[in-house]
């Protein structure tokens, strides 16, 4: 558990950890991979930036990355927020676009920090962004033809739950 930031299971944090994960194969294919990660970290940039423009034409208020204008993130994840997130996860899948909900648990709310005192409603922001957050397909190689099939399908998605919880409250 200590080699793997004190997880006993996949994002359920019992105790303060760290990432000692690598071994003698995986750091020398690191080595190799390390003289790639410029080109595939601008890339990444760029399929964010397609992400972000595809999002603003379709005038959805799923809640897209903020990124401070002094800082240069590189996106290793591209998180979305939505409402209904497990309703738009399944509907994904259903269409074969796969995502992931990275970090489902606050910090505050992880057992090794339980000795900190925080509640559940002590950093409701983080709490409800918590429930929302939903990874997208993040990759160098993500070709634009995908993400434009997987915005249009999760834009369509999201409509129709909307419209489904619409029509439930009106009955």
């Amino acid at each position: 558990m200590l080699r793997d930031h004190g997880q006993a299971k996949k994002y359920c944090h019992d105790m303060e950890g760290y990432n000692g994960r690598l071994d003698a194969i995986q750091a020398g294919l690191l080595h190799v991979k390390l003289q790639h990660l410029a080109k595939w970290n601008e890339s990444r940039q760029e399929r964010a930036r397609a992400y972000n423009e595809l999002f603003a034409a379709a005038n959805t208020n799923v809640v897209r990355p903020y990124e401070p204008s002094w800082s240069k993130a590189i996106y290793h994840l591209y998180v979305i927020q939505v409402e209904n997130r497990e309703a738009v996860q399944a509907a994904l899948a259903k269409e074969n676009i796969g995502t992931g909900i990275h970090y489902p648990i606050p910090l505050h709310l992880q057992k090794a920090y339980a000795n900190q005192g925080y509640r559940a409603g002590d950093f409701p922001m983080t709490e409800k962004a918590a429930e929302r957050i939903l990874s997208l397909p993040m990759f160098p190689t993500l070709a634009e033809n995908d993400q434009t099939r997987i915005v249009e399908a999760l834009v369509r998605i999201v409509q129709d739950i909307q419209a489904q919880q619409a029509a439930v409250m009106s009955d």
